[in-house]
């Protein structure tokens, strides 16, 4: 079965008849050795609970009342295209509100948040793309000309170094070196501690139990950061200020169909979120995707020698390999929701397994493996299994913007660089904040001096 044709199965029928059946069925076990079964087993253990329960599993752990996860293309195609003012992704992302602001648009649901996605949506699609390309390109080349030669580096750091240089400078447009250094500084002082191993688990959890000095770290680094951002809003909104082609200027100049504009809290919230989520998840992405085509000289090959749609396909398969969003979830508010021959509750969460969904055998043969040819010809994945960005009214804003970043890098390194990986295996991963990153950084040496830089 191709995955096209598996995305296109219905899911399990009602008989006529049948009762209808609230909740799919799932272990019976305490919530605490459920928790165990997530920390310890992981992947494993969600793939255990599909082979034993089916397609959907109600499951419980010690942190909440019970949710479903979803492990099957046709039921989340059904939760994708399902109303999105009844299915809460906004709710589902709660426990980001405090690192982005509770006005940011992963936190917002229904018409609130469909308006600020309308007003953030257009500097990141279509042909706004293209005058990205330079910006990234020379991102890429400064850091290239700071790696170090016969020396071991870590990729991970170096390429947050610059996704966060791209985003800042697409964000807020040309500043001065002072500005943009100091925002730099601010934006990593305040997610480091967050995306260490249980960072987000030590700051928003652990106050409850009296534990709070994490907390206050990442407290007053924020302030230093929402201190920069807010002068920057401010100096957008002076009488006479020339408006500039980037993100801020325009989310200060948008106006809804009754002439109200952002407030300065919500506009903060949304340059916090870009600035954030813009750059860790694609550095993230791009590291393990490095890791991978590194190790693969035919892959390199074929990547130099720009045969078309190759690279596209190359990051697409590094997306699947290794999923940097494990799962994504929607909260369902307002009346039960029908899913296959389930009517879910009011209340529960419904999340779609992405990771467990990118290596299912019958969707992605050979699953462990890195086939870039999964994603050419008329077979590819489609948009039911092959989630990435997640999907529906709440898939990723950035997706294209993100693709095309790291294509312009990818290039760009293979182009000037000779790297060779240092481990004799892939990286593994372990969990940073909500994201799956290489535990060691995907540590590398370069053999050479880079190549000069070449005009674009």
């Amino acid at each position: 079965m191709t995955p096209s044709e598996a995305v296109l199965t219905a899911p399990p029928a009602v008989p006529a008849g049948a009762a209808v059946a609230a909740l799919p069925p799932g272990p019976r076990l305490p919530p605490l050795l459920q928790t165990a079964g997530f920390v310890l087993g992981g992947r494993r253990w969600l793939e255990f609970c599909r082979r034993r329960y089916g397609p959907a599993v109600f499951m419980r752990t010690v942190f909440d009342d019970g949710f479903v996860m979803v492990f099957d293309p046709g039921l989340v195609r059904e939760l994708f295209q399902g109303p999105h003012l009844q299915l809460n992704a906004g709710e589902a992302n709660a426990l980001l509100a405090p690192l982005l602001g509770a006005r940011s648009v992963l936190v917002l649901d229904g018409a609130e948040h469909l308006a600020h996605r309308r007003l953030m949506l257009p500097p990141f699609h279509g042909r706004r793309l293209e005058g990205y390309e330079d910006t990234i390109a020379q991102a890429t080349d400064a850091e290239i000309d700071r790696w170090p030669v016969q020396s071991p580096f870590r990729l991970l750091s170096t390429l947050q170094s610059v996704t966060l240089t791209v985003v800042i400078r697409a964000v807020f447009g040309t500043l001065d070196t002072a500005t943009e250094t100091a925002l730099r500084d601010r934006i990593r002082a305040m997610i480091d501690p967050v995306t260490q191993p249980r960072g987000m688990l030590s700051l928003f959890l652990a106050p409850r139990l009296g534990i709070d000095r994490g907390r206050r770290r990442f407290l007053a680094a924020q302030a230093e950061l929402d201190e920069l951002v807010s002068a920057e809003i401010a100096r957008r909104r002076e009488p006479g200020f020339a408006s500039t082609d980037d993100v801020l200027s325009g989310l200060v100049a948008a106006r809804d169909g009754d002439g109200h504009g952002l407030s300065d809290e919500e506009i903060r919230d949304e340059l916090v979120t870009l600035l954030v989520a813009g750059h860790e998840t694609t550095a993230t992405a791009l590291a393990w995707t490095f890791d991978l085509v590194l190790r693969r000289p035919d892959v390199l090959t074929r990547i130099r020698a720009r045969e078309a749609g190759y690279l596209d396909a190359v990051i697409k398969e590094a997306l699947r390999c290794r999923t940097v969003i494990p799962g994504v979830g929607r909260v369902v508010r307002g009346a039960p929701f029908a899913l296959g021959p389930w009517r879910i509750p009011e209340g529960v969460e419904i999340n779609p397994s992405i990771r467990v969904i990118h290596e299912r055998r019958d969707l992605y043969p050979h699953p462990r493996r890195f086939l870039p040819e999964r994603h050419l010809g008329p077979d590819a994945p489609d948009t039911y299994t092959w989630l990435p960005f997640g999907g529906g009214t709440r898939r990723c804003l950035g997706a294209s913007f993100a693709q095309m970043e790291m294509r312009v890098i990818i290039e760009r390194v293979l182009e000037r660089c000779e790297l060779t990986p240092i481990a004799r295996r892939p990286d593994r991963p372990v969990f940073r904040a909500i994201t799956l990153a290489p535990k060691h950084g995907v540590r590398v040496i370069q053999r050479q001096a880079p190549r000069p830089r070449a005009p674009r």
